[in-house]
């Protein structure tokens, strides 16, 4: 693994800041569409629910993308490489505005999700190696404020411009923010190489690692009751608790903000306990999962509840370390993977959450769909646990 220019080291706060506005784009892009799904409903003359595809859409293309990029590119200058994926993400959101069909703005999303597992596994890395060890997870976590930030600013605010001005609106703001990133990552981030050993073989090597994918199945699996209850929390208040559509932008916010809170808890925790915060938090998250579908009838608890949901983002962190420790000398591809695991949990969760409801259940159901994923990563955790003791018998599991 390279080592990191002397300049981030000096001055971490000044590149993790670029990192987080590139981050703060592409959370406002995956989670606008929430905000916006009846207006696009209406626009492209398809169902409401139809218009999870383009959520799992999005998310498909970051697990497409995050393996062949790293693959391919893990030797690449890794400021050159930020800027470079920030590009195909800005023509990929404003391509996504332009489309005047359904299944090609489907298409669309896919395209504009490939360089989002890129982006943040290599902003990981630059983060990650400017801080000491012990202090990875929280140099992650303030990288991962720009996604949380954008959940509680980018995203209402593109909500609520999109209810005015109409939803192509707000992928054309978040290509501006993607470019907006390009210069900022040129003059805050300076030039880092690549991993000069680095081959697709050896990064790839990641993908058939036990212990990875173990981690990785926690993330997909775990991850995905978040994304099955948010992809439809809008529409489940505005069903079940009378919401008026104003209020879909603060639904946004309060989530964004239960995000916050949940990534800086969790960092910590990952930091003092690498692996038995995973366990904690999956344990939170069903529990929240499960308190939502019993709240969402009334608009006071079901948006208290959303708030709780959003925690569960505490998660990524800690898998995000936990990956770090475990992945060997493939660090850019299982920093990438994490995200794409992430987004296949988002893609596994708006599928479900969305076939739930349309085969007749209430809106809400989905927080139980979201609390069965969740003891679903449960079970991938302990499974991986359990072999990792048995392929190393009396060690002690690293992490």
């Amino acid at each position: 693994m390279s080592t990191p220019s002397p300049a981030v080291a000096r001055h971490p706060r000044l590149a993790e800041l670029a990192l987080a506005l590139g981050g703060f784009g592409i959370g406002t892009s995956e989670f606008v569409i929430m905000g916006l799904m009846e207006r696009v409903a209406a626009n492209l003359a398809v169902a409401t629910a139809d218009v999870g595809y383009a959520i799992s859409a999005y998310a498909l293309g970051v697990v497409v993308g995050a393996p062949l990029i790293s693959a391919l590119a893990a030797r690449v200058p890794r400021r050159a490489l930020l800027i470079a994926l920030m590009l195909v993400f800005a023509l990929g959101n404003v391509a996504s505005a332009l489309a005047t069909a359904f299944w090609p703005f489907v298409a669309l999303r896919f395209v504009a999700g490939l360089p989002h597992g890129a982006f943040f596994g290599v902003a990981a890395l630059v983060a990650a190696a400017a801080v000491p060890v012990d202090q990875r997870a929280r140099a992650i976590a303030r990288v991962m404020l720009g996604l949380s930030a954008a959940i509680v600013v980018g995203a209402p605010l593109a909500t609520w411009a999109g209810q005015w001005l109409g939803w192509r609106f707000a992928f054309h703001a978040v290509g501006g923010v993607a470019l907006a990133t390009m210069l900022m990552i040129r003059l805050c981030v300076p030039a880092q190489p690549g991993d000069c050993a680095a081959s697709p073989r050896r990064e790839l090597g990641a993908l058939v690692n036990p212990r990875v994918l173990a981690t990785l199945g926690v993330a997909a699996i775990g991850f995905g009751g978040m994304f099955a209850v948010f992809s439809y929390v809008v529409p489940t208040l505005r069903a079940q608790a009378d919401m008026p559509e104003a209020l879909g932008p603060w639904v946004l916010t309060l989530f964004g903000l239960g995000g916050i809170v949940g990534n800086l808890v969790g960092a910590r925790l990952a930091d003092r306990h690498p692996v038995g915060a995973v366990p904690a938090i999956l344990v939170w998250s069903l529990m929240v999962q499960l308190g939502f579908y019993a709240a969402a009838n009334h608009l006071v608890t079901g948006l208290l509840f959303v708030t709780l949901v959003g925690t569960s983002i505490a998660l990524g962190p800690a898998l995000q370390a936990r990956l770090m420790d475990v992945a060997g000398e493939a660090q850019t591809m299982a920093a990438s993977m994490n995200h794409a695991a992430f987004n296949g949990a988002n893609a596994l969760g708006a599928w479900l959450g969305g076939a739930t409801i349309k085969a007749g259940a209430a809106w809400s159901a989905t927080g139980l769909v979201g609390a069965g994923l969740a003891l679903g990563g449960l079970a991938v955790f302990a499974l991986g646990r359990r072999l990792e003791r048995h392929s190393s018998p009396g060690a002690t599991p690293a992490g």
